[in-house]
């Protein structure tokens, strides 16, 4: 089998890079076509400005907000916010009570949603409906929206006699509760404060459409109790998909006793009786009220419902995340400017070009033509990143901040610091003796092992600072990162392929004084036929001879010094 050629080897790296870069404005265009993307990023709220969302805290009589409930509430909206992407949002407290949310562009009211919401998920049994359900808990753990059927809920006209036993007792139902059922409007259930109700008591509500009534037992199931939560299509007990969007729970191992313990006990009452569906109330409405045709023991539960793709997630993100130790209502939402706006990002971008043009001024100084390849890689980097920051932009939520372009321009020094380190490789590799060709493979395979270590470390770095910062500072350290893997990229497919090829043409293998490779420059000898030779020290009292000896080791220089010495008692020897 022939071996390919170095020749061969660069112009498949560089075809690779063109149909990366080719996909790149591909995925770009179709998102802008069928999308409603942009040929440019989003930008963050201190470049654009946004909207500005005040919580004020719904609470019951007496209750007050502590220190530690909204320094809890801001963490939790964070991590919310932080789900659907970057987005550079604020979250700060105002006073002893509000929280202040700060995002870019106008919220959406998915936005809205995962903000506010307090995501409080309770599991609770039925105790009265005005219509039992056809839906189940069934051996899978999935659930379904209620509907009305003729099942029978225990009568509201009787006077308990005994303290209730277990949260399903009917003897919870005293006539103030039987009479507050009675009047309730599901119109007005945020008026009711059904999502402020003690989780120790029962509870009147209605379901998410505001169509049904319930009356619930005490909370038997805290959502506290979920170790994760994540949406998907539902599935049927064949394994084929329904195409409709739910929320998967995993309960962690109190939940899951708890879980299997009530689905037992309701499982008890047969289908027929309203006290055998377990209602998953959010926020204090009813999102499902399955009955129960079998214990679930797993852990394992699936809430389905009038779900899709985006509400799915959004409820998955809240109960994944936790619930907010308290309830929020918005107090007032206002459109606010950017805090450094446009000229602040002209100033970025004019250090950013500052910085590109002293890299290509260093670049042709110390390297002549050489340093053109520099000029070419950074130019294809920040094609390739730019192409990678839009798309991230639009598909993943992130936004362009101050912070963000600060890690762009610190990017181009590690960049450039990677052309450097490959470049001294193969002059060393020149003052060895190496033909040209042959001392881009071996420099090549030299600087790579360093590259790559240096490399390493800039990834660590930004994905640590990634992890452990909030706000602005992700930005950069996610752009840090991002600049870091596409350095990489444009190292081994383009950088080293163009000089792959350059090694193959006369003008730099001949070692012409501009094309970088001049010898004298380099502390070697060149004999021709791109071949150089190392001066030797003791004799040569040309430029090249000295640079030659400036580098040599301490070895090195210990071993010409004993060979100068040979040749002296030689010569000692001949003369006498």
């Amino acid at each position: 089998m022939a071996r390919t050629t170095p020749v061969k080897k660069a112009w498949r790296s560089l075809a690779w890079l063109t149909v990366i870069i080719a996909l790149l404005v591909g995925i770009n265009g179709a998102g802008v076509a069928f999308a409603g993307w942009s040929w440019t990023p989003k930008l963050a709220l201190d470049l654009e400005g946004g909207t500005q969302i005040i919580l004020a805290p719904q609470l019951e009589d007496g209750q007050e907000v502590t220190p530690d409930q909204l320094t809890q509430a801001v963490s939790i909206i964070r991590d919310r916010i932080d789900a659907s992407g970057v987005s550079e949002a604020e979250i700060t407290t105002q006073g002893d009570q509000n929280v202040v949310v700060s995002i870019p562009g106008t919220p959406d009211k998915a936005t809205l949603d995962r903000i506010q919401s307090s995501a409080k998920l309770e599991f609770r049994p039925v105790l009265a409906t005005e219509a039992a359900a056809t839906a189940a808990v069934g051996e899978d753990g999935s659930t379904a929206t209620p509907t009305p059927t003729d099942a029978a809920s225990p009568s509201l006209e009787s006077t308990p006699s005994v303290s209730p036993t277990d949260a399903s007792d009917t003897n919870w139902i005293t006539p103030a509760l039987a009479d507050q059922y009675t009047n309730f409007d599901c119109a007005n259930l945020d008026a009711e404060g059904a999502n402020v109700a003690p989780a120790d008591q029962p509870l009147v509500t209605c379901d998410s459409t505001g169509v049904y009534k319930y009356i619930l037992g005490p909370t038997e199931v805290a959502g506290s109790t979920i170790s994760d939560a994540t949406s998907g299509l539902v599935m049927n007990s064949q394994g084929v998909s329904t195409g409709a969007w739910g929320v998967n729970i995993v309960f962690n191992a109190e939940g899951t006793d708890q879980f299997a313990d009530v689905t037992t006990r309701l499982f008890g009452y047969g289908v027929g009786d309203a006290r055998n569906q377990f209602a998953i109330v959010l926020d204090g409405r009813v999102i499902s009220a399955p009955s129960t045709n079998a214990a679930i023991t797993d852990g394992k539960p699936q809430i389905s419902g009038s779900f899709d793709q985006e509400t799915a997630k959004t409820l998955a993100d809240q109960l994944k995340f936790g619930a907010l130790p308290i309830g929020f209502e918005v107090q007032s939402s206002e459109v606010i400017s950017s805090t450094l706006g446009s000229s602040q990002l002209q100033s970025g971008l004019i250090a950013g070009l500052i910085g590109l043009i002293l890299v290509f001024a260093y670049s042709l100084f110390q390297y002549r033509l050489l340093g053109l390849v520099t000029v070419a890689s950074l130019v294809v980097a920040a094609i390739v990143t730019y192409f990678v920051i839009v798309i991230m932009s639009w598909r993943e939520g992130y936004r362009l901040s101050l912070a963000g372009v600060a890690g762009l321009i610190v990017a181009i020094g590690f960049t450039a610091d990677s052309f450097i380190v490959y470049f001294e490789r193969i002059r060393d590799e020149l003052r060895d003796g190496r033909a040209l060709v042959s001392a881009v493979e071996a420099g090549w395979k030299r600087a790579l092992r360093t590259i790559f270590a240096a490399k390493a470390v800039n990834l660590l770095s930004a994905v640590v600072l990634f992890i452990l910062a909030v706000g602005n500072v992700r930005g950069f350290a996610l752009t840090l990162g991002v600049t870091t893997i596409i350095d990489v990229i444009i190292v081994v497919l383009f950088t080293h392929p163009v000089l792959q090829l350059l090694a193959t043409t006369k003008y730099f293998s001949s070692g012409h004084p501009m094309s970088g490779l001049d010898p004298n420059a380099l502390g070697a000898v060149y004999r021709g036929r791109a071949q150089f030779r190392a001066p030797t020290p003791a004799t040569s009292k040309t430029g090249a001879a000295k640079e030659a000896a400036r580098r040599q080791t301490i070895a090195e220089r210990k071993a010409a010094e004993l060979a100068g010495t040979s040749s002296d008692s030689n010569v000692d020897r001949k003369d006498s």
